[in-house]
């Protein structure tokens, strides 16, 4: 892990503060910079979605808002369980909010993020046995040439990227339609997240 993000070798804390103090984009994001990530060395799942949304700027907590509240519900786990830091990591490509386009929905998570924090903050986090692949962005970066030619036909091939990760579309109300256009989402993956999950966290 790099020296110039970890002075001292003290640890993910000292990480999580430079990584909360960062302003690398301070002069293209619309409402300033306010990184939002957590988790602990204990951690055994770790979620990467693709960036804070305008809620999550306000309060600082992941998944804060609607997207958050299907995303539990994916994974039949309350409020208290998904922030137990002891067990589950957040670190979205961007860790700041990025803005909200003229037409609608937010601009992508800047490049600059994933690229400076995801490899020491996922070193740091060593115990991590599964990561939740959320959305493009996420599936882009880590599965690579791995992922298939859309998002949808990547989440329907999940199969194949046990038992590290697990592809999912982003739970925004934005894609309402498309989980009702793919029954088989909620009928096959859904279970079987919910028992990759439980497995992670207590095996």
């Amino acid at each position: 892990m790099s020296d110039d993000l970890i002075d001292g070798g003290s640890g993910l804390d000292r990480l999580f503060a430079k990584a909360r103090a960062c302003t690398l984009c301070q002069d293209v994001l619309p409402h300033g910079c306010r990184p939002v990530l957590r988790g602990s060395p204990t951690a055994r799942l770790l979620i990467v979605g693709q960036a804070p949304g305008a809620r999550v700027h306000a309060s600082g907590i992941p998944w804060d808002d609607a997207s958050g509240d299907r995303l539990r519900k994916w994974l039949a786990m309350d409020r208290p369980a998904f922030y137990d830091e002891s067990r589950i990591a957040v670190v979205p490509m961007g860790l700041c909010y990025p803005g909200t386009m003229p037409k609608g929905g937010d601009y992508p998570p800047r490049p600059e993020c994933a690229p400076l924090w995801h490899p020491p903050v996922l070193e740091a986090l060593s115990g991590v046995r599964l990561t939740l692949l959320i959305g493009q962005y996420a599936q882009a970066r880590y599965l690579g040439d791995r992922r298939k030619a859309t998002m949808t036909e990547t989440v329907a091939n999940w199969r194949e990227y046990g038992p590290a990760f697990l592809p999912l579309p982003h739970p925004s109300w934005r894609n309402t339609a498309w989980l009702n256009r793919n029954p088989w989402f909620g009928e096959e993956l859904v279970p079987a997240l919910r028992r990759r999950v439980t497995d992670a966290l207590e095996g």
